[in-house]
C-alpha cells in the first residue's frame, strides 16, 4: 500500500511538473537572439550604392528607437530629425506633397527578430510601408559592443539602382 502511494504521488508530481512547463513563459531565445534584447536608439540609416557612394534616407541625424523583448517581438520607428507640419493641422487633409513627405520621412514595423552567429532573422507583421507586411528577411549583422550594424537587401527605396540598405543601432542603458 505505501509504494502505491509513492508511484501515485510521484505521478502527480511529474504531471504537475509537466503542467508548470506547459503553462510557463517561453524559454529565453538563445544567446545570439538574447544579445539583442533591450532599446536601441538609431545612429545611421544610408543606402549604399555599388560604387560605395551613400544617401542618408532619413537626413544627416536621423532618429529611432528599436525595441525588443526577451521572446523576440519587436516595434522599430525611424523618422527624419526635421520634418514638415500638415499646414491644415489634420491628418486627414493634407496636400498630396505632406503625404509623401509623412511617408518618405518615416519607416515603422514591428514583429518578430530571432539571430544566430550571422544573421537576423526577421517576420514583419504590419508595416508603413505595406509592401513589407508579412514579410520575412534575413540579415547579415554584425554586434560589436553596443553597437548592431545590418544590411538590407533590398531597402523601401533605391534598390531598383542597385543599393542596399545599411542600418547602425547603438543600445541604450
Amino acid at each position: 500500500m505505501h509504494s502505491r502511494k509513492m508511484i501515485s504521488l510521484g505521478g502527480s508530481a511529474l504531471l504537475l511538473l509537466a503542467m508548470t512547463q506547459a503553462t510557463a513563459a517561453p524559454p529565453m531565445p538563445a544567446s545570439a537572439t538574447a544579445s539583442l534584447v533591450g532599446v536601441w536608439s538609431l545612429e545611421r540609416v544610408d543606402n549604399v550604392y555599388p560604387d560605395g557612394h551613400r544617401i542618408e534616407l532619413y537626413g544627416p541625424h536621423p532618429q529611432g528607437r528599436w525595441l525588443i523583448d526577451a521572446q523576440g517581438n519587436y516595434m522599430m520607428m525611424i523618422v527624419r530629425t526635421q520634418r514638415t507640419a500638415f499646414a491644415a493641422n489634420d491628418k486627414s487633409k493634407g496636400t498630396p506633397e505632406e503625404y509623401r513627405a509623412a511617408s518618405l520621412d518615416s519607416n515603422t514595423h514591428y514583429g518578430h527578430v530571432s539571430a544566430d552567429a550571422t544573421t537576423l532573422h526577421t517576420h514583419i507583421e504590419h508595416a508603413s510601408f505595406p509592401n513589407w507586411d508579412g514579410r520575412d528577411g534575413n540579415s547579415a549583422y554584425t554586434l560589436k559592443g553596443d553597437e548592431l550594424t545590418y544590411q538590407v537587401g533590398q531597402p523601401s527605396s533605391g534598390a531598383a539602382e542597385g543599393a542596399r540598405g545599411e542600418v547602425v543601432w547603438r543600445r541604450q542603458h
